[in-house]
């Protein structure tokens, strides 16, 4: 190390001419400049020497994309703040780019001769902007050569402004939403692919992922903090052949910043908020990155803490702002560089989220009241480990991730009958989950490159409920749904000719599911009644295919199909239980991409899609007041979406989207009703309630139509300080709730907006936010409690919200 000379070749020079002459794939993480440079030579096969100290221990962002060896070489060089000369045939020094001779005053100066002995330095080049490596792709394509729609979000672009949830994503993107019952507890939904409001056994049509792993399996979105993340990648779906089981929709994938080795570095946020109408909160986060063991591995860890103020008030209670939301929550990581390319990295994740009550308020009367007699709220938990092994093995790539889920959701909802005394719907969810996913890839770099991996998860969900009033708890039915999931899959990408790229894939699933269910009959010895309602399995195959077309250095089209399912389980159904069996979807999708974003002067993506899905699983309330899910029938979905962005001037950039659905449930499954009615001995009511669901032609949750529109502007104060403010408003069209005659309440069909404003350098700064600009009160969801079926309710938007916050690095 103090000898100061980095110096990999890791190839033979024999083949690294021809190495030379053509794009390879780069991917080198942030981290110091030598650390890149082993990294870019081994993957370039060049040697690349830095003989100066410090520039080699200067910090380099990621340098990825398909290049050329020097292209990659003066990359870092420019990252470095030197200049890459030419060693040999093969190689490159990265040096420091010499200053001119300073003298003692402007007349000596003027004396100098214009020229000095040895040739100048040379000029250093701009850096042109690196293509988009789209690692959701799980082989490293690049955007331009990805058929599908993918929004990608820079992780600083989300923390600006105090650290969020899931709803930073959805405010960005109009193609992505949620349900609102309240942060640890919601559905996502991406392009119309929408089943039901509540927390129940149905998986979830969006697959939530950290890196590599599920973040759960039939669980909520557990809303992590989206801090000191490198970005979110978003890919609409289905994305069965990659991801599998319960991608019916697409894939959110959080990208974390891997430990940087042989760096100190840390950054903190702070920030106090004010709610109209409402209480205050406050909020802060923290990252730290030091190094372990010399330069061979690094700790990086992350906390964050807030407390949301609340703004419903219970006059039936005498109490005011009560949905306050405390939050808190970390990640931890370790990186161990085993070998040159070989790293092994430790995560743990653990975060907690308590509501101390509903956020819902009567449609009726005075706004933000609830007429509730009784405190709801919420409480989860959640925690998550992984373990991943990666590195090189010759050209292939190779990568195993394993990792464990805890997740523990408690929910209280007002059951309060008409007349009677304050009574509670409480309702567990907790969910356990083992999984595993190893894959070798080649990225494209020539005329093939080619995918192949093998997954197995297991998870069981325990949902349990009881009725509480100031008397007894009587426990009602519950149930335990076991799944192992194996899956082979693979996926091969062939240059048919220039500017022509076909792909074909698939995945072959096989899942086992088992169960109990917890009646709560008495038995004679005092326990209650647990019965194994045995095993069946489901075999699927997942087919993919796409060819997408470049007509230009910019321009491209394609046209892909794809397929997902989700597999089924048990559900409660009044008294007693029902089975509710796998759904499926098949898309095919037209898309064409312009430009870049983040370094074209303007970019534009577009997409139509049809999907068919079968026997869609769905919710409904049944006649004794409880959420349950059946299959309800085949339906379609068209979606269309466009979105882009231009930059009119410098440092001010405009960009939106928009998106379009129109789904239809065209196929009742009337079978079921019977098939429920025999096997389950259901009553007339409960026949009746779930015959009105089938009557239902539109699929829930998803608005026709929602938009939105945003800017960022950023121009400099002087030398040092640099101004920056960015905003956006988004509408979101109107919707159903759900299925059934208790669910067609409408919600939606309102605006949302917020700006943020910094002033500060690279390492300090100011900010001020706003959220909900013109205070709208709004209703982001038609549901509080599914038991008040005779008090029409609404989720209001955050009241107009105030945040003045500090931020610092170094």
């Amino acid at each position: 190390m103090r000898a100061i000379t980095w110096s990999v070749a890791l190839l033979g020079l024999s083949l690294a001419g021809p190495l030379l002459a053509h794009p390879v794939m780069v991917d080198s993480a942030a981290g110091t400049a030598g650390r890149a440079a082993i990294a870019i030579a081994r993957q370039t096969g060049t040697s690349i020497v830095i003989a100066d100290a410090p520039i080699a221990s200067r910090r380099v962002p990621p340098i990825r994309g398909q290049m050329e060896a020097e292209e990659a070489a003066r990359r870092l060089a420019q990252a470095a703040g030197g200049r890459a000369v030419r060693a040999g045939s093969a190689g490159w020094r990265i040096v420091a780019i010499p200053k001119a001779p300073q003298s003692r005053n402007a007349a000596q100066r003027r004396q100098l001769p214009t020229s000095v002995s040895g040739p100048p330095p040379a000029p250093v080049q701009p850096l042109e902007p690196a293509e988009i490596v789209v690692s959701a792709s799980k082989q490293d394509a690049m955007l331009s050569q990805f058929a599908g729609h993918v929004s990608l979000l820079a992780g600083e672009d989300l923390a600006l402004g105090g650290i969020g949830g899931t709803e930073r994503v959805s405010e960005r993107i109009a193609t992505v939403s949620s349900t609102h019952l309240g942060s640890g507890r919601n559905k996502l939904f991406i392009r119309g692919i929408a089943d039901s409001s509540f927390t129940g056994p149905t998986q979830a049509t969006v697959g939530q992922y950290l890196g590599d792993l599920r973040l759960s399996y039939n669980a909520p979105d557990p809303d992590l903090r989206l801090s000191d993340l490198e970005r979110v990648e978003v890919l609409e779906g289905p994305q069965g052949t990659l991801y599998g089981a319960g991608s019916l929709g697409g894939i959110i994938r959080l990208v974390p910043n891997a430990p940087e080795l042989g760096v100190v570095a840390g950054s903190a946020q702070a920030g106090g908020s004010l709610t109209q109408h409402g209480a205050g909160g406050v909020d802060a986060s923290a990252m730290a990155n030091l190094p372990l063991l010399g330069d061979s591995a690094a700790l990086r860890m992350t906390l964050d803490a807030a407390t949301q103020g609340g703004y419903i008030d219970k006059p039936v209670l005498g109490m005011e702002n009560v949905n306050r939301t405390n939050i808190l929550g970390g990640r931890a990581s370790i990186r161990v560089e085993l070998a040159p390319e070989w790293t092994v990295d430790l995560i743990g994740v653990a975060q907690t989220i308590e509501a101390d009550d509903s956020q819902y308020a009567d449609r009726e009367g005075a706004p933000l009241v609830s007429s509730s007699p009784v405190v709801e709220g919420s409480k989860a938990d959640y925690l998550h480990g992984q373990f991943i092994v990666s590195g090189w093995i010759g050209d292939v790539r190779l990568r195993s991730s394993t990792g464990i889920a805890s997740q523990n959701l408690r929910e209280r909802y007002d059951a309060t009958l008409p007349g009677g005394n304050p009574r509670l719907f409480v309702q567990t969810n907790h969910t356990e989950m083992f999984a595993n996913e190893t894959r070798v890839w080649q990225p494209l770099t020539g005329r093939v490159g080619w995918l192949a991996g093998i997954s197995y998860t297991h998870n069981v969900t325990r949902l349990s409920r009881s009725l509480e009033d100031e008397v007894m708890i009587q426990p009602t039915p519950g149930v335990t749904n076991p799944v192992d999931e194996g899956a082979l899959y693979g996926e091969v990408r062939l240059a048919l000719r220039k500017g022509l790229i076909a792909s074909v894939g698939g995945r072959l699933t096989r899942s086992v599911l088992n169960g109990t269910d917890r009646s709560y009959q008495i038995t004679a010895d005092g326990q209650y009644d647990e019965q194994w309602w045995g095993s069946r399995s489901t075999t699927a195959f997942l087919p993919s295919a796409s060819l997408l077309a470049r007509l230009g250095e910019k321009d491209s089209l394609y046209a892909r199909y794809q397929e997902s399912f989700r597999s089924g389980g048990q559900a409660i159904l009044g008294p007693r239980l029902q089975r509710f069996y796998d759904d499926h979807t098949a898309t095919f999708e037209l898309g064409a991409r312009h430009g870049q974003s983040g370094s074209d002067m303007f970019d534009l993506a577009a997409s139509i899609s049809y999907t068919r899905w079968t026997d869609i699983q769905a919710d409904f309330i049944d006649s004794y007041g409880f959420p349950s899910t059946a299959n309800v029938g085949d339906g379609h979905v068209w979606s269309a979406s466009l979105s882009g962005g231009v930059t009119l001037a410098p440092g001010l950039r405009i960009e939106g989207g928009v998106v379009f659905n129109d789904s239809k449930i065209d196929r009742s499954d009337l079978a079921q009703i019977l098939r429920m009615a025999v096997e389950y001995d259901l009553s007339a009511d409960t026949i009746e309630a779930i015959e009105a669901q089938l009557a239902l032609t539109q699929i829930p949750n998803i608005a026709r139509f929602s938009g939105r529109l945003g800017f960022d502007y950023r121009r400099p104060l002087g030398s040092r300080l640099e101004l920056s403010a960015r905003g956006w408003a988004s509408y979101v069209g109107r919707s159903r709730l759900g299925v059934g005659q208790y669910l067609g309440d409408l919600q939606g069909d309102y605006l949302d907006s917020g700006a943020t404003l910094r002033i500060g350098s690279a390492t300090q700064g100011l900010t001020l936010s706003v959220t909900n600009l013109a205070d709208v009160e709004g209703n982001r969801f038609a549901l509080g409690t599914p038991f008040a079926v005779a008090r029409e309710q609404v989720t209001p938007l955050r009241p107009r919200t105030v945040r003045i916050g500090f931020d610092a690095a170094f």
